[in-house]
Parts: structure tokens; sequence; C-alpha cells
């Protein structure tokens, strides 16, 4: 069974992944697998017996990628803003938000060894950013700016997630969301700002190339209750 200290869990990290350039952010560099399947059943052999989540911070998702490079595009979203990057995995899109200019950048993920890729990779990009494992939906601590990269992908999810960040929006904050399609999208309470063509992990995605949008949530509206999915 693996240990599950922070030590152990970078060593987990730095041992079964290796720092490569990002693709459609090559400003970027993180700690990825380069075989998804064969890390995926490790860690559901042995990081499953401890009930942790798979490992979503190994690998560089095609929202992700789309929203990163976004805003390293057009710094200015960020800029001196006060910046949360929710269910932030690899830490990627936080990580962009720093290089922009973003402040008191907080990458939001539930998972522990997701905290310490993060770690990681902000160290290998010379940024900082600071990592917290708590559930924060729900939670307003006056972001300015709100990120998010492929969370419509569960019915329950999408819905609790999307109320919390509509309410966001509907306070003043700018809310952008990266996906390449998803399921559960609520695209009647969004704008689309930009569409990329993403390269992929197939095994991940069943595809090379995924289209990707990064997506605006509508100032001023909230709906309260489950979401319009």
């Amino acid at each position: 069974m693996i240990d599950d200290s922070a030590a152990a869990r970078r060593g987990f990290i730095e041992g079964h992944t290796r720092l490569l350039p990002v693709p459609h952010a090559p400003e970027i560099s993180l700690y990825v697998a380069d075989e998804a399947t064969a890390l995926w059943q490790k860690t559901e052999e042995e990081i499953g017996t401890l009930g942790l989540p798979p490992p979503f911070w190994a690998f560089a998702w095609a929202g992700g990628q789309a929203l990163a490079r976004y805003i390293i595009d057009n710094p200015d979203v960020v800029r001196g803003r006060k910046v949360l990057d929710f269910a932030a995995g690899s830490g990627l899109v936080g990580i962009a938000a720093a290089r922009a200019g973003g402040v008191d950048v907080i990458c939001a993920d539930i998972d522990g060894f997701a905290a310490a890729a993060i770690g990681l990779n902000a160290e290998a990009n010379g940024v900082d950013v600071t990592p917290i494992t708590r559930d924060i939906v729900g939670a307003e601590e006056g972001w300015d700016v709100v990120l998010a990269g492929d969370i419509f992908y569960e019915r329950d999810l999408a819905a609790r997630v999307g109320v919390w960040l509509s309410a966001l929006a509907a306070r003043g904050a700018n809310v952008l969301i990266g996906d390449p399609g998803r399921s559960y999208l609520p695209k009647d309470r969004l704008e689309v700002l930009a569409t990329y063509s993403v390269p992929v992990t197939r095994t991940l995605e069943d595809s090379e190339l995924k289209r990707s949008s990064v997506w605006q949530f509508r100032r001023g509206e909230h709906r309260s209750g489950a979401s319009a999915l």
C-alpha cells in the first residue's frame, strides 16, 4: 500500500510521471503520466485501497488546456486579481493564472495527491499558488476570477457546482469554464469566448484532438435550486 504522507505523495508523483510541456500551452510544464492506463491501474490497485480518487492530476485535460491557453493569451483577465482555480487537478489553470499576473491564486482540489502535484508543478514553473483540499463548493471568499476546467461530466456534481458558480457570477465574479463538450455543461447560462483544437491523450478522450471551448457565466444571472442541464 502507498504511504499517504505528503512526502510520499510527492515521491509517488515524481516516480510515476515526467515533467513535460503542455501540448496546447507549452509555456507550462507539468508532471504527467506517459501511459494513462498504466498509472490509472496502479492507482486503482494501490491508491484505491486508501479510498482516494483516480489520478486526474496526472493529465492535461482538454478543457484545462483550453482555459490555460486563453489565460496566457489574455492576461488582463487575471492580472492583479484574486483567482480561484476550482477542481484544479494538476494545477495547470492556476499556474497559467499566476504566470499571467493573478494574485493570491488558490488551487482547490479535494484529492491530496492533486495538492502534491500542484505543489510540484508550481515549483517547476517558478510560480506561487496555494493548494487547498477542503470542499469549497458554496463558499464565498471574494474571488475576482473563478476558473474551472472539465467539471461538467457528472450530473449531480454539475448541478451542485453550477448553482454555486452562477451565484458567484451574479455577484460580479468573472467565472470562466474550459470544456470540450462534457455532458452536463449548462450552455443556457454561458457565453463562448474562444474555441481551440486541443491535443489530448487518445486513451482518455478517444481522440488525438478535442474541440474545446472557453465559456463565461453570464454575470447578473442566478437561478436557485437544481441546475437546468
